[in-house]
C-alpha cells in the first residue's frame, strides 16, 4: 500500500486503541511507485500529526516516518529497533506524559472528531511538496495548531430562517442534518464534519445556515417545537374554525 494512503485518522485511531507508538515506512522521496508522490503526502500528514500530538500533550517521538526500499532489510531492522527502544523509553501512552487515562481518551476523541475539518482547512499544506529537510519544522507551527482549535468553525441552522426545504440535508456528506418535512432542520454537532456544505447549499433567499468561529453553538430547538406553520395554513385554519 502506498504510504500516501495512510490517513491522519488511522494514526489517531491507533493511539486511541492504546498503541504506544506508530511507525510509517514509505518509498524514498522522488521514488514513488505510483507516480503520485504519495510519500510526500505521508510526510506532510506526519508533520501535522506530530503537532497535533504536541497540542494534546503527547510526545511526538511516538510517531515516526522513514524512507526505505525493499532491498534495505538490514536498515529496516535497525530503524525498527531504534524506534522500539525510543517508545520503550517513553513508556506507556499517556502514562509517560503524566496524562490521566480518561483525560487522554477525551483529548484523542476531540482530535478524531475534528480530523475531517483539519484535513479540509490544511488541504493546501498537506498537498505541498517539501524538497528540503529544513522546511519540515516550518510547515506546521504550534501557534498555527493552537489557533486551529481555538477558532474551529461550527455551523448552525437559524430556526427563525429555516424553511425546511431539505436542500442542506440532501447535500450534507455526513448525514449530520436532522430533517423532517415541514420541520425546522437541526445540525447534529457530533456528526458534523464542518465542511461547510450546508452553508453553501442553503438558498440565499433563506440564509438559514450561519457560520460560528470559535464560539459556542446555540442549543437546538426541542424536537416537539420544530414544526413550521405556514402562513397560508394558519389562515385556512382560522376560516375553518369560523365555519
Amino acid at each position: 500500500m502506498c504510504s500516501g494512503r495512510v490517513d491522519l485518522s488511522f494514526v489517531i485511531r491507533a493511539l486511541s486503541n492504546g498503541m504506544d507508538g506508530v511507525f510509517i515506512g514509505g518509498c524514498h522521496l522522488n521514488e514513488c511507485h505510483y507516480i503520485t508522490d504519495g510519500n510526500y503526502h505521508a510526510l506532510n500528514m506526519v508533520l501535522l500529526c506530530k503537532k497535533l500530538m504536541e497540542h494534546i500533550g503527547l510526545n511526538p517521538e511516538r510517531l515516526k516516518i522513514e524512507w526505505l526500499s525493499a532491498g534495505e532489510g538490514i536498515r529496516f531492522a535497525e530503524v525498527m529497533n531504534d524506534f522500539g527502544n525510543t517508545v520503550k523509553k517513553l513508556g506507556p501512552l499517556g502514562k509517560g506524559e503524566g496524562i490521566d487515562k480518561n483525560e487522554l481518551k477525551s483529548r484523542l476523541e476531540e482530535v478524531a472528531k475534528l480530523v475531517p475539518y483539519i484535513k479540509l482547512v490544511k488541504k493546501e499544506k498537506l498537498s505541498s511538496r517539501l524538497e528540503n529537510i529544513e522546511e519540515y519544522d516550518g510547515l506546521f507551527t504550534s501557534d498555527e495548531i493552537d489557533r486551529l482549535f481555538r477558532e474551529v468553525i461550527s455551523y448552525y441552522i437559524d430556526p427563525g430562517q429555516c424553511q425546511a426545504c431539505m436542500t442542506c440535508a440532501k447535500r450534507c456528506p455526513a448525514g449530520a442534518v436532522v430533517s423532517v418535512k415541514n420541520q425546522i432542520h437541526v445540525i447534529d454537532q457530533e456528526k458534523c464534519i464542518k465542511c461547510g456544505t450546508c452553508f453553501e447549499a442553503c438558498p440565499p433567499r433563506f440564509g438559514a445556515v450561519t457560520k460560528i468561529s470559535g464560539g459556542p453553538v446555540p442549543p437546538p430547538v426541542p424536537e416537539g417545537e420544530r414544526t413550521i406553520v405556514r402562513e397560508g395554513k394558519e389562515k385556512m385554519g382560522e376560516i375553518t374554525e369560523v365555519s
